[in-house]
């Protein structure tokens, strides 16, 4: 019963088919790679975006500190929620990408609201040479207490920083997860709503460690390529990572396995639901679920085998009803049967 996160789940075989096929013989290095072209167009095509700029690094803190990097100044800041991943998570590797650039913590939750975004905005950038300059809004989808952005939400910030010129960048590490959730496309999510970069992320929804980093303006693109190179993710046997975004992208798996995840939550939202004990603190609208539960379940739980998160409390105290908060995260291949034993467990009131 391993729920600690998608990060941990397997490879589908397809992407270990399609590894083991771009190893037979050679290829050009650095992105000069045949798949390397295909993968381009595709994304191009899924985005609708024939003109834009599209990138592979190995990881989604790469992807997040770069690109960020490309739409930023040193001396301007990045607007962010307090638990976005690039201030929680990535060891300050947006400021020093981007040279200094400070980050500017926008609200008290996982979603950013327009009035937080717009006092935000207005807070900066009028103190002259003495204070940072007004830089991009990143915005994370799914965000990370795992609910996702509705299309009119997102045109909501991105019409506050069109307002003030400012470029809008979208951490998408569960990216296709939330087109999944909405229904919609990819286009309809990102630049069709203002959003002028995105990273298209693969590693948490089964690839073996590759992102893709889209910028529907290719001004940006030579910049990228520097920055890419300077920070060593520029791939010499880049095509394994050409190979696992290929086969990702062939007959839509990306959406596939989003929506195998998808469903996994919400079957296992449905079993915790039945018990009065478990209270959901944020309504699960992808593949992760944050909620509370008596110290004396997460006991019962782990001692079965259980894999997740607690973040606020610790297993062991005096108390056994006392409410623990707890994160789990389904990836493509939990199983239904692990499912319905996690929630049985759940359900049985023994201690």
């Amino acid at each position: 019963m391993f729920f600690a996160s998608d990060n941990s789940g397997p490879v589908p075989p397809q992407i270990l088919t399609a590894l083991g096929a771009a190893n037979e013989g050679y290829a050009m290095g650095y992105g000069a790679d045949g798949l390397m072209d295909t993968v381009r167009d595709r994304l191009r095509d899924i985005f609708e975006a024939p003109e834009a700029a599209v990138y592979l690094v190995a990881t989604g803190t790469a992807a997040n500190a770069l690109a960020l990097a490309c739409l930023c100044e040193p001396w301007q800041t990045v607007f962010c929620t307090r638990l976005s991943h690039i201030h929680e998570d990535e060891c300050n590797a947006p400021e020093f990408y981007t040279g200094g650039a400070k980050l500017t913590l926008t609200g008290a939750g996982d979603k950013m609201q327009p009035s937080e975004l717009r006092a935000a905005i207005e807070s900066e950038g009028k103190r002259g040479v003495h204070g940072p300059q007004r830089g991009p809004v990143s915005l994370t989808q799914v965000t990370e207490r795992g609910r996702v952005y509705t299309l009119d939400e997102l045109q909501a910030l991105c019409d506050i920083a069109k307002s003030y010129e400012l470029p809008v960048y979208m951490d998408g590490a569960r990216f296709s997860n939330a087109v999944a959730s909405l229904g919609c496309t990819a286009a309809e999510m990102t630049w069709k709503r203002g959003i002028d970069a995105v990273s298209f992320g693969g590693t948490k929804n089964g690839l073996m460690g590759v992102e893709a980093v889209i910028f529907f303006d290719p001004k940006y693109a030579w910049e990228f390529e520097l920055r890419r190179k300077r920070a060593a993710q520029l791939f010499s046997k880049h095509r394994y990572l050409s190979a696992q975004m290929h086969a990702y992208l062939q007959d839509n798996l990306w959406l596939d396995l989003a929506t195998r995840a998808n469903v996994a939550a919400a079957r296992l939202v449905s079993g915790l639901r039945q018990n009065p004990k478990i209270i959901l603190t944020h309504t699960p609208q992808a593949n992760m679920i944050f909620f509370q539960m008596p110290r004396y379940l997460h006991q019962k739980l782990k001692t079965a085998g259980a894999v997740y998160y607690i973040y606020e409390g610790t297993l062991e105290g005096p108390s056994p009803d006392t409410l623990l908060a707890a994160r789990l995260v389904c990836d493509w291949s939990v199983s239904d049967d692990i499912i319905d034993q996690f929630v049985a467990l759940t359900e049985s009131d023994e201690r």
